[in-house]
């Protein structure tokens, strides 16, 4: 039977995702508005909001916060483009994304001396065979797959190479072992529903100490360069940013940050967004129409769940349309380049009383549509 009651919310879509429960744009910090971002009041509100980054998410001593040009993708290429060439590459892919680093080191860069390890979607690469001499490039939650690292346990803590993660749709929504990560990257429009545009680039004293002790040899774009005369550049550390960021999408920021501290912290978003995967675990359990595109439930992502189904791709589509038109859930659809089925975000901007309202939807258009 058709459902009675809608989910309050309707945005499961996973980027930009679903703004925080409350959010009310009237109510932002605007008063650097019409400012310039170098002023006193423009640089002071940028520092808070990497100081209050690295607060929030727990970062070890002597790891820096920057905000950069481009969203998570310029925050990956600046990475990247800065990093890469001193030691052989292990680069890890199991969907789109990461398959986008793959292309950009070999590619674009044309680095020789490469590891490719990749899986089909649903599945992880052998993280044991992972040579941890090597500078290691991975998506920590295949945004795309919805098959995440289990854990950490597979990185040294003695390793030679850096780990380079990106980790756009983790931050903020999972348990990130900081001290074995020297570079992460995200974009606060994913897990914490912030406007687009900028990424956040975070870097260990080991990233660092290559960035002042290793020059590659391809010429630097401005928008990557990080050091001066052989020194990283701290000031894009302390929200001296490189380009001109937009004040209005830094004010929103720190609206989702202060939500965050409100709601907990950290562990308080990423319970919340693990909640929201245990509904859906629920109905994929009692349903046989219906799994999850990840095959280890270890590696089940708890942001973007993503889902396959008994059907064929036209009748998936159909079923989309009919969610989207009925004002029941937007944008739901598998990402382009996966495997047909959907894609439902269940970060904690969510929340789990729409997540459950959308469960018996889903049902009700499955039979809609291959009952047609």
């Amino acid at each position: 039977m058709r459902p009675n009651t809608k989910p309050q919310n309707p945005n499961f879509s996973s980027g930009p995702c679903s703004k925080r429960p409350g959010y009310d744009v009237n109510k932002l910090d605007v008063r650097t508005l019409g400012r310039s971002h170098r002023s006193s009041l423009g640089k002071e509100v940028l520092g808070k909001a990497c100081t209050e980054t690295a607060e929030l998410l727990g970062l070890p001593e002597g790891y820096r916060v920057g905000i950069v040009p481009g969203s998570d993708t310029g925050a990956v290429e600046m990475a990247l483009w800065s990093l890469l060439g001193a030691r052989p590459i292990d680069v890890l892919a199991w969907e789109s994304f990461g398959s986008g680093w793959v292309a950009d080191i070999t590619k674009q860069l044309k680095l020789d001396n490469v590891n490719i390890m990749e899986a089909d979607y649903g599945k992880l690469p052998d993280l044991s065979q992972v040579n941890m001499d090597n500078d290691v490039i991975f998506t920590w939650n295949g945004t795309t797959a919805g098959v995440k690292v289990p854990n950490g346990d597979w990185i040294a803590d003695d390793r030679k190479g850096l780990t380079i993660c990106d980790a756009t749709s983790a931050v903020f929504a999972m348990d990130l072992p900081w001290e074995k990560l020297d570079v992460v990257t995200y974009s606060w429009q994913k897990v914490l529903g912030g406007e687009g545009a900028h990424g956040v680039l975070i870097l260990s004293p080991r990233a660092v100490e290559r960035l002042e002790t290793y020059t590659p040899s391809w010429p630097m774009p401005k928008l990557f360069r990080m050091t001066k005369g052989g020194k990283l550049i701290e000031g894009i550390f302390r929200g001296e940013t490189i380009n001109t960021p937009s004040m209005l999408c830094v004010a929103d920021y720190l609206d989702a940050l202060a939500w965050v501290k409100e709601l907990g912290g950290l562990e308080a978003a990423i319970k919340k967004s693990e909640e929201n995967l245990a509904v859906v675990k629920s109905f994929v359990d009692a349903n046989d129409w219906i799994d999850f595109l990840a095959e280890d439930e270890a590696t089940l992502s708890n942001t973007s769940i993503c889902l396959k189904l008994k059907a064929d791709a036209a009748q998936v589509k159909a079923m989309i349309k009919l969610l989207d038109s009925e004002g029941v859930a937007y944008d739901i659809g598998a990402y382009r380049d996966a495997p047909a089925g959907m894609r439902i975000w269940g970060g904690a901007t969510v929340e789990k009383s729409d997540m459950e309202l959308l469960m018996p939807w889903l049902s009700w258009a499955y039979q809609e549509i291959t009952a047609a």
